[in-house]
């Protein structure tokens, strides 16, 4: 009875790392604070090339827009700010571009097609932050409050979210 007892709770401890086995589809983004740094860790020019180009273009549609100068560096640093036109003749004060972000969807550890990229600014304090998902540049007391704050190493590690069952998978943080 006590042996029975004793395998059964061996085979169910086992049981999340022969599903997390089956997975064959992954994600993986990482930080990024200039295109070499990337292809460091991704041995992917032109994908990274490609994320950066197409960050760079979000950034002004998606950072925080400031009424002046001023405000922006208050947020963002001195001289981290630069004046910026929505194409629409409207000028506003937005941060410099500091990094990008750059997921991949991998299949059996290769980089399947496609990737998604989004930029990346460093505030005042050192932290890093990205737009909110579908938001940015929207004034509010003269600056857009579509920022979320990143807890991400840049240009260092690679982290992989695996999913398989539903969605609930594991992650990981790998690389040096």
């Amino acid at each position: 009875m006590k042996r029975s007892k004793t395998a059964a709770l061996l085979l169910m401890s086992t049981a999340p790392l022969l599903l997390t086995a089956c997975d064959r589809n992954q994600s993986r983004e990482g930080l990024y604070t200039s295109v070499e740094a990337c292809v460091a860790q991704t041995n992917d020019s032109n994908t990274c090339q490609q994320a950066f180009a197409k960050a760079q273009q979000d950034a002004v549609a998606t950072a925080p827009h400031f009424a002046n100068r001023e405000a922006c560096e208050a947020s963002y640093g001195k001289e981290k700010c630069a004046e910026r036109n929505d194409g629409a003749s409207h000028s506003f004060f937005g941060p410099l571009m500091t990094g990008f972000f750059l997921s991949q969807m991998m299949r059996n550890g290769v980089a399947a097609n496609g990737f998604n990229s989004a930029p990346a600014f460093r505030d005042s304090n050192g932290g890093w932050q990205r737009p909110a998902t579908g938001t940015g540049g929207v004034y509010r007391g003269g600056a857009g409050t579509a920022m979320v704050p990143v807890n991400a190493t840049p240009n260092r590690a690679v982290t992989v979210s695996r999913s398989g069952f539903g969605t609930s998978g594991s992650s990981r943080s790998f690389g040096g």
